[in-house]
């Protein structure tokens, strides 16, 4: 069972075409995004030109879901599609995609034929809990990962007999091979997202 907690320190920040990216957490941790050899990547952009191009990434699938602003987007020359706050949209990260708006937003970027996974917000108007089991072993997936991301707020997460307290900007990332069931409590009005995880072994 692997746990760690992730601060602003831990992160990386790069600049695209766009704006900016935060790099939250990577997988392997020796992987690089500009090598494109990593099996999953978490991140946080924030779009600072009105009109943008998304980098093409034809080996992965991806997951977006902004934290606050609103974005058009356009895949492959189609329709557009109006992307808000806290609404999660999956698409071919090979499609040609462009955006109209700025945002700032949350990626998960998951290899093809490697992994699969989901990210899903969690927006609390007071106290409350969510329980993440992390490994669902299923038609050879295993090696469950969950990242938890306070957006807004604070709360804590809770594994193995572990409590991280969470500030906002701040992550838990917990990999086990096993069962084990993660518990995320919230302290009061305060917004999370889980990006859940499975590795093809």
């Amino acid at each position: 069972m692997n746990m760690l907690h992730l601060s602003q320190t831990d992160y990386t920040v790069s600049r695209w075409s766009g704006g900016t990216t935060t790099q939250i957490a990577i997988s392997p941790p020796d992987a690089s995004y500009s090598a494109r050899d990593f099996l999953w990547r978490i991140s946080s952009a924030v779009v600072e030109d009105e009109q943008s191009v998304f980098t093409p990434l034809p080996d992965y699938d991806r997951q977006l879901m902004l934290l606050d602003g609103s974005l058009l987007l356009r895949h492959d020359g189609g329709a557009s599609l109006r992307l808000d706050p806290y609404q999660v949209h999956a698409f071919d990260g090979g499609a040609a995609t462009e955006s109209l708006g700025r945002c700032r937003d949350f990626n998960l970027m998951l290899r093809k034929g490697r992994c699969r996974g989901a990210l899903r917000p969690m927006r609390f108007a007071g106290a409350g809990e969510e329980v993440f089991r992390l490994s669902r072993p299923d038609g050879g997936f295993s090696r469950g990962t969950v990242l938890l991301y306070c957006a807004s707020g604070c709360g804590q997460a809770a594994l193995g007999g572990a409590v991280c307290p969470l500030a906002e900007g701040e992550s838990f990332l917990a990999e086990c091979a096993g069962d084990a069931m993660l518990r995320l409590t919230a302290f009061g009005t305060s917004d999370f997202i889980a990006a859940e995880i499975e590795i093809w072994y």
